[in-house]
C-alpha cells in the first residue's frame, strides 16, 4: 500500500469499466488516500457505474459534487457531462467548458488540476482507451513529483490511451491490471 501520497486520480475510457472492475473492489478499506476516477461515459452512464461499484468495493463510491471536500478512503466517480478540476483547497469544481479530446469528463483536465493541487503527493493512473487524453495529464503529474502508473498497453483491451501516456510521461511503472491493483493496495 502506497503511504506518502494524499490522493490517486484514475483515467481511462473503452473499455475501462471491466479494468476498473478488476482494480477498484481489491483496494483495502484501510486505503488512506482519495481516489478520484475518470471513465469516459455516455451521458446517461454515469449512476449505473457509482451504483455498481457501490456495490463490489469496500470502500464507499460515489459521484463527486462541486465545491465537495475530497476525503481519503472515498472513491468518487466523474459525473458524465461535466469537467472534474481539483481546486488548490482541495475540493472539486465541475465545469461545462467544451470537451477535451472528444470528451467531457477529460482526463487531462483533472490530472493536470490534481497535479496542481497535490504536487508531489499525488499518484496518477491510465488504464485502456482509444484516444490520447490523459497523456500530458500524467506528464503533468510525473512534473509535479508525483507517482505514474501506466497500463501495459500489451494487456489493455484497448491499448492507444495507455501506450499515448507512456510515450508522453515515461511513467515510473508499466504494469497489468493485477499489478496496479497489487500496488495501489
Amino acid at each position: 500500500m502506497l503511504t506518502d501520497y494524499d490522493a490517486i486520480v484514475i483515467g481511462t475510457s473503452a473499455g475501462g469499466f471491466a479494468a476498473l472492475a478488476k482494480i477498484l473492489p481489491h483496494l483495502s478499506r484501510a486505503l488512506p488516500q482519495a481516489v478520484i476516477v475518470v471513465q469516459h461515459l455516455h451521458p446517461e452512464g454515469g449512476e449505473y457505474i457509482v451504483n455498481f461499484f457501490s456495490q463490489h468495493c469496500s470502500l464507499p463510491v460515489k459521484e463527486a459534487e462541486d465545491k465537495e471536500p475530497i476525503l481519503p478512503g472515498v472513491i468518487y466517480i466523474a459525473a458524465a457531462g461535466y469537467h472534474l478540476l481539483i481546486e488548490r483547497d482541495k475540493s472539486f469544481s465541475l465545469s461545462l467548458d467544451d470537451k477535451i479530446n472528444f470528451a467531457r469528463p477529460s482526463i487531462d483536465i483533472l490530472f493536470e488540476t490534481a497535479a496542481m493541487a497535490y504536487g508531489s503527493r499525488l499518484v496518477g493512473v491510465i488504464l485502456t482507451g482509444a484516444n490520447a487524453d490523459g497523456a500530458c495529464g500524467l506528464a503533468a503529474i510525473k512534473a509535479s513529483g508525483g507517482l505514474t502508473i501506466v497500463q501495459d498497453p500489451k494487456t489493455a483491451e484497448i491499448s492507444f490511451m495507455p501506450q499515448a501516456a507512456f510515450n508522453q510521461a515515461q511513467p515510473d511503472h508499466i504494469l497489468d491490471l493485477t499489478g496496479i491493483a497489487r500496488l495501489l493496495g
